[in-house]
């Protein structure tokens, strides 16, 4: 069944094949609040004054209120006085190319008429259209397909047309663009939400005073997601003007609002999905309200469960955040944060999305038969899991039945039937992160029962000193996260499934590297204390011919690392890294990368250094000759000398700098770039960089979007050659002088003053 999102009065009914299509009840929304300066915005840029043919397309999640605006600028008096033809067609997932040329041009000739069998449809609509100003209205687009049916139809002459578009898919979205960037709808604040309630409820009458307090409850509650509020203004309209029965609607808001009206629309894209992002959505459901998965973790995890590929395939990753941006697409997961480069840094659910899984994950007992995907392995392979997530309601069971998975009462189905039959070792258990229904001090007793789990993940509270013993019978991990007081990788080097390892030790423990090259899966490494002892049974690695390598490990990742008791050629053994990490504790001896063309594949390094270490040091610099396909430099401690500049500015491909640096106090606290140039960098930060003065030219940072300055206290302004910089949209000053901040905006008026635009934004902050 195909259900489409509706507003309005007028037309509820989608233009593909009528006798296939339901749609939910229609909700009336004359009385629209929040959307007056979106509906502003998206007017003018219809009446403006480019006369080609633009597309615009409002983009977002389900019950965002793309309709709800579409509509309310459709029916706008002077777009009705602009345009010479309207039409407003609902597309949907399934549609009828025939039936929906059909119904535009019905429209656009404003009266009913016979369409012979024979007759060319698009051809007609095109002529029709040719000479006239036109607006085209498709509600709820959801591929590509869509519009390459129908664009031919639309002529492109210069007369001002339009077509405006909804949609949930952001690729969609993306793709239709011509002149106008995609409209992306925001979510009510609270104001509006109590707003858009009480008219709902009391049709224009004021709010009774004893009712304001549980309504501003509920208003809150709806998470500013309009089709929410307007559900469950229907459910309180219906009730006694009674604050106790409005409080209990409060607090109970997620099982009234989220009804099966508002599930609906979810579970439309919900079915939509192939079968590995099922899987993948369902697992952020179970992680708490309103938490920012943080999504190099997530990516990680859905590998470690095998929801995307199987274990052997090299790209993981990248078919990690395929999955990822397809739901991003598709407006099931929401942007959080995003990171200085621009990628997303971390996701969340929306309450109406998450409560839509929570549902789906107790309808099936939180069990799931699971496909690992993988574009050479077809979804209907024999070599499916059933895997059941690790619950409060489960873990009773397990101890109860005293782990014997057969006599579990709510295991018991045909899937699980068959499984327990075949193979009892087949139930695979999903430990989820936001997982710890026990209360009890050491919980590994548990998991030593689960021997088929493959996410271990413990990363705040300490885990007793007797883990190395219960993690031994755990082999099929495959993620592990855990806080413990001491660790070795002999503990954990028999788990030669691993790809991600995350260890916080309390106590620094020196350790051998020899066990670390058994565990050839391993992609992801975070130890916070790395220290290794070097032994003579370790000499061979060193060797150039020596083919001891993790192949594998793209993330590495150390807060205190000793250089004087390591190897430079250790480094070779590590030759696919993509981020580094790393705290020395030591001046190196020699080159930290002493062949850089080793390094082919690094982007990110993070490289933090004690200063004191320099102090009676001649010539370091050298040791810092970087690998030149860096996009992302982090650096710390290290004077910022002009070797060091010369050594950054030679990152040809270098995007974003962070300096968290200073001066030797003996020299001129200068940072003098006139003639040095850093020709892809977009994003510089200076953090407490103590120089008293910095220089620069226009030729210096050519395609900078973005300084950010922080702790700003010992210079006293930015180069104006800044202002020249055509690509310069936004300055942050963090903790700054006064001086500092001047020169920020003069930048800012010389700008507006050249140019006649506003385009650069100061924050001071």
């Amino acid at each position: 069944m195909d259900v489409v999102e509706t507003c309005g009065k007028e037309t509820t009914l989608s233009s593909g094949e009528p006798s296939n299509k339901r749609s939910i009840p229609s909700i009336d929304y004359d009385g629209v609040v929040g959307f007056e300066n979106d509906a502003e915005i998206i007017m003018k840029k219809l009446t403006g004054t480019t006369k080609e043919l633009d597309v615009l397309s409002i983009f977002g999640m389900p019950g965002l209120g793309k309709t709800t605006l579409a509509r309310k600028v459709y029916n706008n008096p002077s777009i009705v006085n602009h345009f010479d033809v309207k039409v407003w067609c609902v597309v949907s997932q399934a549609y009828n190319r025939t039936t929906l040329l059909v119904e535009i041009y019905k429209q656009a000739i404003n009266k009913e008429c016979k369409i012979k069998e024979n007759d060319d449809v698009a051809d007609m609509l095109r002529k029709i259209l040719i000479g006239k100003r036109y607006l085209i209205v498709l509600d709820d687009i959801w591929e590509v397909e869509a519009w390459e049916d129908l664009r031919l139809c639309f002529p492109r002459g210069e007369n001002g047309c339009r077509v405006m578009v909804t949609t949930r898919i952001e690729q969609v979205a993306k793709y239709l663009q011509h002149r106008s960037d995609p409209y992306t709808l925001r979510f009510l604040t609270m104001e509006e939400s109590w707003v858009l309630l009480q008219k709902k409820v009391f049709q224009g009458e004021n709010c009774p005073s004893n009712l304001v307090e549980a309504g501003l409850q509920i208003a809150q509650h709806c998470k500013g997601l309009p089709l929410v509020v307007v559900l469950i203004a229907g459910i309180i309209a219906k009730m006694g003007r009674e604050a106790s029965l409005w409080l209990e609607v409060a607090n109970d808001l997620s099982s009234l609002a989220l009804g099966e009206q508002s599930m609906k629309v979810i579970q439309s894209s919900y079915d939509h999905l192939e079968n590995h992002l099922k899987h993948c959505l369902l697992y952020m459901g179970l992680f708490r309200e309103d938490h920012k998965i943080a999504v190099d973790d997530l990516l990680k995890l859905w590998m470690a469960e095998e929801f995307v590929l199987n274990s052997e395939t090299e790209n993981m990753e990248e078919a990690s955040r395929v999955c990822l941006n397809d739901l991003l697409n598709r407006s099931l997961v929401m942007v959080s944060t995003k990171k200085i480069n621009g990628d997303i840094e971390s996701c969340i659910l929306h309450d109406v999305v998450r409560e839509f899984c929570l549902r789906k994950l107790k309808e099936e007992k939180f069990m799931q038969l699971t496909v690992p995907y993988s574009p050479y392995q077809h979804l209907c392979s024999m070599n499916s899991r059933l895997c059941v997530y690790i619950h409060d309601d489960l873990v009773k069971q397990l101890d109860h039945c005293e782990y014997q998975f057969d006599k579990i009462t709510m295991l018991e189905s045909k899937e699980s039937t068959k499984c327990f039959g075949e193979c009892s070792r087949s139930l695979e258990f999903i430990a989820h992160p936001n997982f710890n229904p026990w209360n009890k001090s050491n919980p590994l007793p548990l998991l030593v029962k689960l021997k088929l789990v493959r996410v271990l993940h413990f990363p705040y509270e300490e885990l007793p000193s007797s883990w190395p013993i219960a993690v031994q019978s755990l082999t099929y991990l495959r993620y592990l996260e855990i806080s413990v007081e001491e660790f070795d990788f002999e503990w954990i080097s028999h788990l030669l499934d691993l790809q991600t390892l995350v260890v916080r030790s309390s106590n620094f423990r020196r350790t051998s590297p020899a066990t670390i090259w058994k565990m050839k899966k391993l992609r992801h490494l975070n130890v916070k204390k790395l220290s290794f002892v070097w032994d003579d049974n370790d000499k061979a690695i060193f060797e150039e011919t020596s083919t001891t390598m993790l192949e594998n490990l793209k993330t590495l990742h150390s807060h205190r690392i000793f250089r004087y008791d390591m190897n430079p050629r250790f480094w070779w053994r590590f030759a696919n890294l993509e981020e580094l990490s790393l705290r020395v504790e030591a001046l190196p001896s020699c080159s930290l990368f002493p062949s850089v063309e080793v390094h082919t594949r690094l982007q990110s390094l993070y490289l933090v250094i004690s200063p004191q270490r320099f102090l009676d040091s001649v010539g370091w610099e050298s040791y810092f000759v970087f690998p030149s396909n860096l996009r992302h430099l982090r650096i710390g401690g290290c004077f910022l000398t002009k070797e060091m500049t010369l050594n950054i500015a030679r990152l040809k491909k270098l995007e974003s700098l962070t300096l968290e640096t200073g001066f030797h106090w003996d020299d001129h606290h200068c940072w003098d770039v006139t003639n040095v140039e850093f020709p892809a960098l977009k994003y510089l930060e200076l953090y407490g960089a103590r120089m008293e003065e910095w220089k620069a030219s226009e030729e210096s940072f050519p395609v900078l979007e973005e300084l950010s300055i922080r702790i700003g206290y010992y210079y006293k302004e930015i180069p104006p050659s800044f202002a020249d910089i055509p690509t310069l949209r936004l300055i942050k000053l963090y903790d700054y002088t006064d001086s500092l901040g001047v020169s920020a905006m003069n930048i800012k008026k010389e700008i507006e003053e050249n140019t006649g635009c506003d385009s650069l934004q100061v924050l001071l902050l």
